[in-house]
Order: C-alpha cells, then sequence, then structure tokens
C-alpha cells in the first residue's frame, strides 16, 4: 500500500473519530443531565421517540446509496445534466415518500396511548413529539448547549425536542447551499423521469434489505420494552445498551474505509490484496474491539456509576454484558461485510441480515414479558451470535478461498495475545481498588492504556501488525468477479 494511501486513510480515520468523538461526549454529558431533570419515565419516553423515528430511516429505500454513487460518477465526467435528472428524481421520490411517512406520523401519534405502556402525564407530549421527523443531528454542539439552557430554566421534554428537530433542519438548508456549489444542478419536474428512477432502484434494492436488517437488529429493542413494559424500562434498557452502541460507532467509524479499498481491488481482479483486506482489515478492528470490551466488562458497573448513578447498575450492567458479547464477534469483523460490499457480493449477507432481524424481534417479544429487558437482550444476542459465528466467517472465507483455520489464526491470535496484559492490569487495579467516579475510572484507564500503548508499539514496531501468511488458493481467479484475473505474484 502506498504511502500517500496510508495518510489518506489515517486523514478519514482521524476526522470520522473527532466527528464521533465530539458526538459521544456531547451525550455523555447530556443523557445524565436529561436523565435527572426529567426522571425515568420521560427519559424513556425520549429514548422510545427516536426508537420510532429512527424507523422513518426505511423510507430512504437505499435512494441515498444510489445518489451518492451515480453523482459521483456524474462529477467525475462533468455531466450536469445527467446529475440534475438524478437529483430532481431524487427529490420527487423523496417528496411522494415524505407524504407517506408524515400521513403515518399522524396515525401513529394518535393512537400512542393504545400502542405504548406511557405514563397519562406524559401522552399529550408524546403525541407532539412523534409528530416531529427527527433528521440526523448537524450540529452537535450547539444542540447540547441549547438543550443545557433549556433544562437549566426548567422546560421540559418538548422544547428539547423543539431543540433537536429545528437545528437539523436549518442546517439541511445550509448543507443544500453548500451542496449547490459542489454541483450546480438544475430541478425541473420535466427532468424526472423512469430511467432514472430504474436505474437508482437496480442498486439500491438490496441495500434497502440491509437498512430493514439494521432497523430490526438495533432499533427495535426500545419500541418492544415500550410495547410490552414502560417508558421507565427502557431507560434501563438504553443506559446498557447506549454504552455499547458508543464502542460499536467507533469500530464502525473506522472500518468504513474498506468498501472503497474493496471495490478497487474487486475492479482489478487482484483476490490477494482482497485477503489481505479482509485478514488485516479484521485484524485491525479486532485491536480497537477487544480492550474496549475488557473495559466493558470489567468496569461496566463503574461505568455506569461513574455516568448516571448507583441506581442502575444492579438492571443496566447485566444488559451491558449480555450486548456486549454478541457486538463484540460482530465489530471483531467489521471488515468481513464492508469486502463483501466492496465485491458487490453482499446479497446472501443483506438476506441472512434480515432473517436475523426478524428472529431478534420474535424472541424479543418472546422473552420481554417472562425476564423483563434482560429477556430482550437475549432476543438480540441470540440471533447476532448465531449470525457472527456460523454464517459470516465461513461465507466470507468461502468468497475469498481463505480457509477458516488460517482467517482464525492471522486475524485473531494477534489482537488475543496483546490484549491479555490489558485485562490482567484491569483486574489488578480493579482488586486494587473499584472505581466509583470518572477520575477513578480514569487511573484505571490510564494503566491500561499504557500498557495496550507499549503493546501495540511493539507490534507494529516490529512489523507484526501488516505481517500475514501465504493466503494463495491453488487457483488465484476472483470468483464471479467481472474483472477478475489470475494473480501469481505475493503481496
Amino acid at each position: 500500500m502506498r504511502r500517500i494511501e496510508i495518510i489518506q486513510i489515517i486523514r478519514n480515520v482521524s476526522s470520522s473519530w473527532i466527528a464521533l468523538g465530539t458526538s459521544v461526549l456531547v451525550g455523555l454529558f447530556l443523557w445524565p443531565l436529561i436523565l435527572h431533570s426529567l426522571g425515568d419515565a420521560a427519559a424513556g419516553i425520549w429514548v422510545l421517540i427516536f426508537s420510532i423515528t429512527g424507523y422513518y430511516g426505511l423510507f430512504d429505500l437505499g435512494i441515498r446509496s444510489s445518489v451518492v454513487r451515480y453523482i459521483s460518477k456524474a462529477k467525475a465526467t462533468n455531466d450536469v445534466e445527467y446529475a440534475s435528472r438524478l437529483i430532481s428524481t431524487s427529490l420527487f421520490s423523496y417528496s411522494c415518500i415524505g407524504a407517506a411517512a408524515l400521513l403515518i406520523t399522524l396515525l401513529v401519534s394518535a393512537n400512542i396511548d393504545h400502542l405504548f405502556h406511557i405514563d397519562p402525564a406524559f401522552r399529550s407530549t408524546a403525541r407532539w413529539f412523534d409528530v416531529t421527523n427527527i433528521a440526523d443531528i448537524a450540529s452537535t454542539l450547539v444542540r447540547a448547549l441549547l438543550i443545557v439552557i433549556a433544562l437549566k430554566h426548567g422546560n421540559g421534554l418538548l422544547v428539547i425536542a423543539t431543540i433537536t428537530v429545528g437545528l437539523p433542519i436549518i442546517f439541511s438548508v445550509l448543507r443544500w447551499v453548500f451542496a449547490l456549489q459542489f454541483m450546480p444542478v438544475r430541478l425541473s419536474l420535466s427532468l424526472v423521469n423512469k430511467k432514472t428512477f430504474r436505474e437508482m432502484a437496480s442498486y439500491s434494492g438490496i441495500t434497502f434489505i440491509a437498512i430493514v436488517s439494521a432497523r430490526l437488529r438495533f432499533r427495535s429493542d426500545e419500541i418492544i420494552i415500550g410495547t410490552f413494559l414502560s417508558a421507565a424500562a427502557i431507560t434501563y434498557f438504553n443506559v446498557g445498551g447506549r454504552i455499547v452502541d458508543y464502542a460499536e460507532e467507533v469500530v464502525e467509524k473506522f472500518a468504513q474505509i474498506f468498501v472503497p479499498m474493496s471495490s478497487h481491488s474487486d475492479a482489478r481482479g487482484e483476490i490477494h490484496r482482497l485477503r489481505k483486506i479482509f485478514i488485516i482489515g479484521n485484524r485491525f478492528s479486532s485491536f480497537i474491539t477487544l480492550p474496549i470490551t475488557a473495559v466493558l466488562v470489567i468496569l461496566g458497573k463503574s461505568v455506569i456509576e461513574a455516568w448516571v448513578g448507583k441506581k442502575y447498575v444492579a438492571a443496566s450492567y447485566p444488559v451491558l454484558v449480555l450486548m456486549a458479547l454478541p457486538s463484540t464477534l460482530m465489530m471483531a469483523q467489521s471488515a468481513s461485510g464492508r469486502v463483501l460490499f466492496g465485491m458487490s457480493k453482499h446479497k446472501a449477507w443483506a438476506i441472512v441480515s434480515f432473517v436475523e432481524g426478524v428472529a431478534n424481534v420474535l424472541l424479543s417479544i418472546l422473552l420481554v414479558r417472562p425476564y423483563g429487558i434482560m429477556g430482550d437482550a437475549l432476543g438480540t444476542a441470540i440471533p447476532l451470535t448465531a449470525t457472527m459465528l456460523f454464517f459470516l466467517p465461513q461465507h466470507v472465507c468461502r468468497k475469498l478461498q481463505v480457509p477458516i483455520r488460517t482467517f482464525l489464526r492471522e486475524a485473531y491470535t494477534l489482537p488475543i495475545l496483546t490484549c491479555a496484559p490489558v485485562v490482567l492490569v484491569l483486574l489488578l487495579m480493579k482488586h486494587w481498588l473499584v472505581p466509583h467516579n470518572y477520575w477513578q475510572l480514569l487511573i484505571h484507564l490510564a494503566a491500561a492504556g499504557l500498557v495496550y500503548g507499549l503493546c501495540l508499539a511493539w507490534v507494529f514496531g516490529s512489523e507484526r501488525a501488516m505481517r500475514v501468511g501465504d493466503l494463495h488458493a491453488p487457483e488465484d481467479v476472483l470468483p464471479g468477479s467481472s474483472n477478475a484475473e489470475t494473480v501469481s505474484q505475493k503481496a
């Protein structure tokens, strides 16, 4: 890999992590403030509404991914007319979708009392809140500041919701202005045509299955708990689940670079480079994942206590552990799914993920009443574990003609050995002092971080991190590749 590519990767990952770090820090600061200012029930409603509106992402239908692809193509060829047709068609499609979403919102908000277990004191607030379709957050720091000011002045859930919704709308308009500077497209109903729509739809179909799967797998828990238990129960589940979500986002931001890398290699028929991306990508994902999991499992109770208070430890920590373990299997294979997407071989993966999502919902509904929030967590953990153990590794190894034992050895032996001293340090430190606040946690994390930093310095300094054994199969031809060619040289 060339030096300029490595520098660009570092820049991309660093900027993503900075943005994520800002969001996480604001979330860590805001959530306890919202929780203690509004109470368990109101905070649960806050999480529930975010979960409901999160399903509005299904209305994207995969259109966004096709727009990104084809606008990039139009920009490269400077085809403004094609870009104008694409944007006009997509905006017309989104307008129709938005009208349908508004109708669904009105129906849901009118029946909010019958759908979820919401305290009567909050029902009018929930109706108004549900009318708002949460846009993606564009100005994290401004939003945080306004919410803090609102809470300090005694304002409630509706004011916070207005701030959360209003700012993304304002910044979406600004983004549109900047986008026009990037490519000054022309908007007109006359540019809307079936051919462009079919072209978008052919690309976005499988992506839509993946979007549905993601919602079912990771955005159904709060809705199920709100339906069968209570709004307050959502809060206790969310405390443990949100910490795991933050950990997943760290790895996700890193792993996104493997899609374009895989696409480039697939287009050139470089099967051996694809195998290296597969192995080293999962190895690097594990370098990030394993120490995070060690901290969550060993110090999870202390993290919850320092973050939101000791009251939530007993109920939320088991949820954290139960969600963290299967999520570790998923995060440690973050490169696998990206390689499939880069190769355009993700159809089977999308279908299996969808089946897993359906199983998640059914199991969670079955288990939530007898076992409470732990039952819901089990409903998520069981299918996710099965997919990550019994499907994804074998499937990608088969596509890339890599023996499963070779993959497991090359991808995970080094990260496990590197993380082992961290686990030992965390256990010894906890035996010496159980942390109860941020400062005590910081001491533990600093000690573990120092040890892990030294281990990583040795791993990278000795070049073991980038070293891969012989990955050649008997026939080094990429199966099914449009540009497949025999690659005889070793990396």
